[in-house]
């Protein structure tokens, strides 16, 4: 017979089915594949697996065979599109529409777009917390997806009435005085901006790890299709940009901004009916609790008590007969069910022995902790400083919205009798991203597993470093491109002329290629890392790391720009990055010092890297 939720919830189903659904509500068992025996009205029997931890739209527990999988993952890649389209769409082109419409000056609109995508990536941290802490990913997209579909209202409905923005002008005409948007106007514009930032912010922490959850870890098939997904899902993101970049840009340069922020709009409602339409194939995470709290706990305790110091030997001994010290708290009869269905329990490892203390030695009530909550603290510091490493690959890569369009801009951009925009040059990465995703998984993948016999093939962090290394090369290549590019408008006379070069833009591509494909090792690699490694509480926190590093990498860029100049004009030289023509830039010197930094950054890597050791439990929460 088939399960249904009434045999489930009816008084007449069996004891076993009453223990378990105790077991359900009270969080007392691993994630894995359980069956029991249910028995219906015609006394027949059937085995059902129920995943524990994990429930299905309708907050029952979720079925093995009928939640999850890849199809249920299928609608969360085809949801990213739509999401990411809506997303970039804007952003790729959201300084032009401020300085041209909103009559912001050049620097302040760069700087708001900045501000504005910053902090998109860094509400993923709190997307991801919420969907550990208090609602699951599931709830947090559907809200998210929403507070970004009205932040896009507003934005559209202010582009589309010209009573909202100030009167047209000529910006840079001294003829013509454009006046600034303020009052209403002003706060509806940014009202519309943040309230697109803080959906993105929610969907990005919520929905690359709903897909993920949808694998079960517990078997190398689905710890492989996972893996496919982080490269899928990087696949969607490229389908999104792919798009935005090139139609829906092409739709608010040619046909007016309200029609582009329209199409961004109606991308994200029609997001919202899709993913629901997989509602039924998902199984979602329960929250358990805010991580940060446990945390800090732990970090409060181990200070404390390495204040205090003691006989750290007399602790140890005694820890296994300390109430502090048990996996849970727990009366002794849970204890016994835990250890009989777990069969085994954790004990501390020797890595980080300074957060030991918190578990040795009397503290505070409310400071007593679990061994648990200790090894989950250092699995968080030990992906640390792999996270810090990517940072600079990211800062890398704001480059390729900046100073690498600049340049094209000055060069030729015909390709035959076609007019290449220079803001569609991140057309080439995208392209070759999704060109190398389906490879990478089908082919370079299953040939790697062969050669070295393991599952992985390519461990994460050997994708990271792939990724670091790959950024090196692009900055060493966009050096040169750039000494090249400056030496023909010498050659030719043409350093203070605005004519273009006699020189492709094609040299430019060749920058964005490699950067593009360090993009889709880092990303993917960072995501899975995050997921996997990090403890089974704070996975959707911990994949939004991946997100907050491009954040940083943004803001980082900025700070870099900023000091660069600083510190060459304050020694009586004109500052390498200031100025109207870009031909009398020292932009060559600056990807030189970026290709220096990126190389340093890749020792740190290596050095983290080499001592790291891959969590051998696979058990959510072991």
């Amino acid at each position: 017979m088939q399960l249904s939720t009434a045999t489930f919830n009816s008084p007449t189903c069996t004891p076993t089915v009453q223990a378990f659904k105790f077991l359900i509500k009270s969080d007392r068992l691993p994630s894995l594949a359980f069956p029991f025996t249910v028995k219906g009205n015609q006394e027949d029997e059937a085995q059902v697996h129920v995943w524990e931890g994990y429930v299905d739209w309708k907050n029952r527990p979720a079925i093995k065979g009928h939640h999850g999988g890849m199809l249920a993952a299928s609608f969360v890649l085809a949801v990213e599109v739509l999401e990411n389209l809506a997303y970039l769409a804007n952003a790729s082109n959201l300084v032009l529409y401020l300085s041209k419409f909103m009559h912001f000056s050049p620097s302040t609109s760069a700087n708001i777009v900045t501000n504005f995508m910053g902090t998109a990536f860094l509400l993923a941290i709190l997307g991801g917390f919420l969907a550990d802490a208090f609602i699951t990913t599931y709830s947090i997209y559907l809200i998210s997806a929403a507070i970004e579909f009205m932040g896009l209202l507003l934005l559209t409905i202010q582009a589309h009435m010209p009573s909202l923005k100030p009167a047209k002008c000529v910006m840079g005409n001294s003829k013509s005085v454009c006046g600034k948007i303020d009052g209403v106007d002003r706060v509806m514009l940014f009202a519309g901006l943040y309230l697109v930032a803080l959906g993105v912010g929610g969907i990005k922490g919520s929905l690359p790890p709903h897909g993920a959850e949808q694998f079960d870890e517990t078997t190398s098939e689905g710890r492989k299709l996972r893996s496919s997904f982080f490269n899928y899902f990087v696949f969607s993101l490229s389908c999104g940009a792919l798009i935005a970049v090139t139609f829906v840009v092409w739709i608010e340069d040619n046909k007016g901004w309200q029609w582009g922020l329209g199409v961004s709009t109606a991308s994200i409602l029609l997001s919202i009916p899709l993913f629901l339409l997989g509602s039924h194939t998902y199984r979602t995470k329960l929250p358990a609790g805010s991580p940060i709290t446990s945390m800090f706990k732990v970090l409060v305790a181990a200070t404390c008590n390495n204040c205090k110091g003691g006989n750290s030997k007399n602790a140890i001994i005694s820890m296994a007969t300390s109430p502090a010290c048990t996996n849970e708290r727990e009366d002794g009869e849970e204890i016994k069910t835990r250890k009989k269905v777990l069969g085994q329990s954790q004990t501390l490892t020797e890595s980080l022995k300074c957060l030991n203390k918190a578990v040795m030695g009397e503290v505070h009530p409310m400071l007593e902790c679990t061994v648990k909550e200790v090894e989950e603290v250092k699995t968080v510091v030990r992906i640390l400083p792999i996270f810090m490493s990517t940072i600079m690959l990211n800062c890398c890569l704001a480059q390729l919205s900046t100073f690498s369009v600049q340049q094209s801009a000055t060069m030729d951009t015909m390709l035959g009798s076609f007019k290449v925009p220079p803001a569609s040059l991140p057309v080439f990465p995208v392209l070759f991203i999704m060109i190398l995703a389906p490879v990478y998984d089908h082919i370079i993948l299953p040939f790697a597993r062969k050669v070295t016999k393991t599952e992985m093939g390519i461990t994460h962090l050997q994708r990271i470093g792939t990724g670091l290394f790959l950024s090196i090369v692009a900055m060493a290549v966009a050096a040169l491109v750039e000494t090249k590019r400056k030496k023909t408008a010498t050659k030719f006379g043409l350093l203070d002329s605005t004519k273009p070069l006699p020189i492709t833009f094609l040299w430019v591509a060749l920058q964005y290629i490699f950067l593009g494909s360090a993009d889709l090792f880092t990303l993917a690699g960072m995501m899975e890392f995050f997921f996997t490694e990090a403890p089974w509480s704070m996975r959707s926190l911990a994949t939004a790391l991946s997100w907050a590093s491009l954040a940083m990498g943004y803001f980082l860029s900025t700070v870099l720009v900023s000091t660069i100049n600083k510190v060459t004009g304050a020694f009586g030289h004109t500052p390498w990055l200031l100025g109207a023509n870009l031909n009398h830039y020292h932009l060559e010197r600056f990807y030189w010092l970026m290709c220096v930094l990126s190389g340093l950054n890749f020792i740190h890597f290596l050095f983290w890297a080499n001592s790291y050791k891959y969590r051998s439990s696979t058990m959510p929460g072991y």
